[in-house]
């Protein structure tokens, strides 16, 4: 199967490429891309970010399985990442990942139609830890108890991964 680019993602690229002396910058925010538009990275989409860029396949795939914003399988409209490293651990972390398990019945990695779950390394809000992201949303010194309605909230007003590009 041939995929391609979108026009609008094929115009940001080259813009993306004609900033930087070489392609290899361009790759995340290409991944990003091809992730907003086909869903999720099948060896199909490395293939196209690869041949768009003129880059190897094996770099591309590289980058792809190197970062968890990145998923290679189907997901959820919206994914929620939840931070489990020291800060957000110390902060009841893992009592707060296993509000948002029992609330969406999904373990991390697991994904229904709207929500995929992910235990994530960690997402740069230490300060206001435990936290999680979904899409550009920051959700801030969570409470187990707040889960329910973060959820709900979540599905009344989504954030899905897709507004990040």
């Amino acid at each position: 199967m041939s995929l391609e680019f979108s026009a609008d993602a094929q115009k940001k690229i080259a813009a993306a490429c004609d900033r930087y002396p070489t392609k290899q910058p361009v790759v995340m925010a290409a991944l990003h891309l091809a992730q907003k538009e086909h869903g999720h990275l099948s060896d199909d989409v490395l293939r196209l970010v690869a041949r768009t860029l003129d880059l190897p396949y094996a770099h591309v795939y590289g980058v792809a399985t190197f970062y968890t914003m990145y998923r290679r399988e189907p997901g959820g409209r919206q994914t929620i990442r939840m931070c489990t490293n020291i800060s957000c651990m110390l902060r009841d972390g893992y009592e707060v990942l296993a509000a948002f398990q029992a609330k969406l019945g999904l373990r991390p990695g697991e994904s229904s139609a709207e929500f995929t779950l992910v235990e994530e390394e960690c997402i740069a809000a230490c300060a206001n830890a435990p936290c999680a992201v979904v899409g550009t949303e920051y959700l801030l010194d969570i409470k187990p108890g707040q889960v329910g309605a973060l959820v709900d909230r979540l599905k009344a007003h989504p954030h899905p991964e897709s507004e990040v590009v």
